[in-house]
């Protein structure tokens, strides 16, 4: 982990999930498939930068309000 990621809130599973409006199932999926990096804790549980999930949530949000070009 490199300095600038010290002191930085991690998100559970269920939160990242109550921001995006899925199951929590959905982010650990995604976090399988690299669309979303995390972190495991010595327990084994995956932990998710709260500064990485607020950049995936923007960009969505962005996508998903861009007209598609069409007349």
């Amino acid at each position: 982990m490199t300095t600038a990621h010290v002191g930085e809130r991690l998100l559970t599973p269920g939160e990242v999930a109550a921001l995006f409006r899925v199951d929590p199932k959905t982010v650990t999926r995604w976090a399988t498939a690299g669309r979303i990096g995390s972190i495991r804790t010595p327990g084994g549980h995956r932990r998710f930068r709260e500064s990485e999930v607020k950049t995936l949530l923007a960009e969505l949000t962005t996508e998903a309000t861009k007209p598609n070009g069409s007349a």
